[in-house]
């Protein structure tokens, strides 16, 4: 957040200069156009971050599924694999270097 100017700890500290009629309504309103715009940045920041996070959210229940969708697939292949003795080692690492281009693949195009 480098486009931030103030700290919260600067605006308490501010102290302006009082003149015969009080403070001077330039310096104060220089000072507070500096606060406005930190609050404007503040506001463009926190945005932008729930958007990642709603973005980030929705990617992290997708590898979920995607991860349940495969653990279930995986069973599947084992179970048969124990019921059926037909299944080779070979049909399994098949089955698997599938299943890892499924996933490896969606991977890439992201």
């Amino acid at each position: 957040m480098e486009k931030i100017s103030l700290t919260p700890q600067e605006i308490l500290d501010k102290e302006f200069e009082i003149d015969v009629r009080g403070y001077r309504p330039q310096e104060v309103d220089k000072f507070l156009d500096l606060v406005i715009n930190d609050y404007n940045e503040f506001i463009k920041e926190i945005k932008k971050l729930n958007k990642e996070v709603d973005f980030l959210n929705d990617e992290n229940s997708k590898l979920k599924n995607e991860l349940r969708r495969l653990k279930a697939n995986i069973e599947a292949a084992e179970g048969s694999a124990q019921g059926n003795g037909s299944v080779s080692n070979v049909d399994l690492l098949r089955r698997l270097s599938q299943l890892e281009k499924v996933v490896y693949g969606k991977n890439e195009r992201e």
